[in-house]
């Protein structure tokens, strides 16, 4: 894939979720074009990328940590987004997932993959845990940080239990 393609795959991959997520629940403009920055930030980190590719082999576990961090980042802002707007709970935790994964199933279908999500990751299902439980806590006396912070940390432990634990989903193939 050349520089272009990996700066395309990378945007719809880091903003794809979210993007579709404000698509469906008529949230306008898209946080991308509100937010023009967020491009050029995807575009910064997907060059850098290109040169630290390589060395890949080495960095895997910052890499799965890193993404272990953005799939709880990203769920928290998917279920506030959903809730500011009015959106009833089980809508919240539905954009959590969104914004956490589909920009994912959008990179994968761009690259004519299976979608990792729709392997055996227990992946979407830590998003689903991480809306439910800031809705949870949203009920509570706490405050908005901690809530947050709480949320945060919980989701990103589980998703890292789930990687060093090798869980995940049974796989169903038809004949």
């Amino acid at each position: 894939m050349d520089l272009f393609g990996v700066v395309i795959v990378a945007s719809v991959t880091a903003v794809g979720g979210g993007s579709v997520r404000d698509i469906l629940l008529g949230h306008y403009p898209l946080s991308w074009i509100q937010h023009p920055i967020y491009i050029l930030i995807v575009i910064i980190a997907a060059v850098a990328t290109t040169f630290i590719a390589p060395l890949m082999h080495c960095l895997r576990n910052v890499f799965l940590m890193l993404d272990a961090l953005g799939l709880v980042v990203f769920s928290i802002i998917g279920t506030q987004v959903a809730l500011s707007a009015g959106h009833a709970s089980i809508i919240a935790t539905i954009a959590a997932v969104i914004t956490g994964v589909f920009g994912g199933v959008l990179r994968d279908m761009f690259c004519n993959q299976i979608p990792l999500v729709f392997q055996k990751e227990l992946y979407a299902g830590i998003a689903f845990i991480v809306g439910w439980c800031y809705i949870l806590l949203s009920s509570t006396s706490l405050s908005h940080q901690t809530i947050v912070i709480i949320t945060l940390l919980f989701g990103f432990c589980a998703r890292l239990l789930v990687l060093r634990f090798g869980l995940c989903l049974p796989i169903f193939n038809y004949p």
